[in-house]
């Protein structure tokens, strides 16, 4: 009977360290920015992640497996520190003070998304700016016939018939307009907007490769590289769109750490998925984002539903930098 119970006990600590070193082992390389190969995939779900980690280590606690259980609780917290500051608004969300700029981005799925759902959210959100991804020469003909020049007057269109087409509408005046082409073929449209009261503020769409397998993960890494840091004595940016990668990558972290704010996760929405929402049973994360320049305020953002895309568009409302 004794040897019977030492093996179930061995077995049972066996498996307690079988649940936590894994959890040790994401907590350090999501940490450290070691997100390589088939880890750019994985990482992505960080927060289902933390939420397992956090079961680990009350279940090796439970079961006073206090070795696995200490790795198990430095994972959990090293990770719910990472993760759960999305969740909370940041009392700090930007200077601001100027007038208000209502913008939103959406993948419409190479044309295969609802333009009718979309003309309402633009006119129910009053939209200012418009990024879209995966814009296609028949999206484009779409929206016109949906009146959307009479509401967007000012754009930067790039038609193209795949996922790399882009453009940007503006309720404002655009210019120093133009298409940023990355290595990938994705492309993205640009302007530098006027709006009355305010400083000039430059938009992009946004819109790098998608890491989904090994034959691009170098294109997906050298896109967000190339993507246009914030310059303090610049423009102040808006950079919105289909990221591709979420918080938990390095390279859009290290593109915010150049001087931008994520709007979701300074309003406490960093943990509400954008994509996939089309019936994939892979968990939702969220790709879609819209930095801004610490220099402009956001007030509010909204993750939206658009019938017919993978992407859910996100909306947010800003107070850009008094001019003069």
């Amino acid at each position: 009977m004794s040897v019977d119970l030492s093996r179930k006990t061995s077995l049972l600590t066996t498996l307690c360290w079988v649940a936590a070193v894994p959890c040790a082992v994401w907590a350090l390389v999501r940490a450290l920015g070691l997100d390589y190969g088939p880890i750019i995939q994985l990482i992505a779900f960080t927060p289902y992640v933390t939420g397992g980690t956090l079961v680990v280590a009350a279940l090796t606690l439970a079961l006073r497996r206090w070795w696995a259980a200490g790795l198990a609780v430095l994972a959990a917290v090293a990770l719910t520190a990472m993760v759960l500051p999305r969740a909370l608004p940041d009392p700090d969300r930007g200077a601001g003070g100027g007038p208000a700029l209502r913008v939103m981005a959406t993948n419409v799925l190479g044309g295969g998304a609802d333009l009718d759902a979309l003309m309402e959210l633009i006119r129910g959100h009053q939209v200012d700016v418009l990024a879209i991804q995966e814009f296609t020469p028949e999206v484009e003909a779409g929206l016109e016939s949906r009146g959307l020049a009479a509401i967007l007057p000012y754009r930067q269109l790039n038609p193209i018939f795949s996922a790399a087409g882009s453009a940007l509408y503006s309720r404002y005046p655009m210019t120093d307009a133009g298409v940023r082409e990355h290595p990938s073929e994705f492309t993205q449209a640009y302007g530098t907007l006027t709006v009355p009261g305010a400083v000039p503020v430059v938009a992009e769409s946004v819109h790098p490769m998608a890491p989904w397998g090994a034959p691009v993960l170098d294109d997906w890494r050298v896109d967000l590289h190339n993507e246009p840091r914030a310059t303090p004595d610049g423009p102040p940016r808006i950079l919105l769109g289909d990221f591709n990668s979420t918080l938990d990558h390095s390279p859009l972290r290290d593109l915010i750490a150049s001087g931008y704010r994520d709007a979701a996760d300074a309003t406490g929405k960093g943990l509400t998925g954008t994509w996939p929402y089309d019936g994939s049973p892979i968990p939702p994360v969220q790709l879609d984002h819209v930095l801004v320049d610490e220099r402009i305020r956001v007030e509010s953002m909204e993750i939206l539903d658009l019938p017919g895309s993978d992407h859910r568009p996100v909306f947010a409302e800003l107070s850009l930098p008094r001019a003069g």
